[in-house]
């Protein structure tokens, strides 16, 4: 059964912010929110539970996008928290520095 018209993105340019906020948006949240809890946590347990949370963090994100009205506003929501999230790395490797 075929889409509804009506339903769908009559933009490309909305069309093609969404599936770029999709793919690399959402992997840029997915990838920093798990940094940053390495960045707190235990590293190891950290980096290897995100084999998997991570991956469906990011599908998660995917639909979000697609859900969104605005491509620039989604796109504007992943850089945001981006940004938080390497805030949160930042200070947590200057509170928790690896002593080597």
């Amino acid at each position: 059964m075929p889409a509804n018209p009506k339903y769908l993105t009559k933009s490309k340019w909305q069309r093609f912010l969404k599936i770029t906020a999709a793919i690399l948006g959402g992997y840029f949240v997915s990838v920093t929110f798990h940094l940053a809890l390495a960045s707190w946590l235990n590293r190891a347990n950290v980096l290897i539970t995100m084999a998997y949370s991570g991956f469906i963090l990011w599908v998660v994100l995917m639909v979000i996008a697609f859900l969104a009205k605005s491509g620039w506003k989604i796109w504007g929501i992943y850089l945001l928290l981006t940004l938080l999230f390497c805030g949160i790395i930042y200070f947590g490797q200057t509170a928790n520095p690896i002593i080597k």
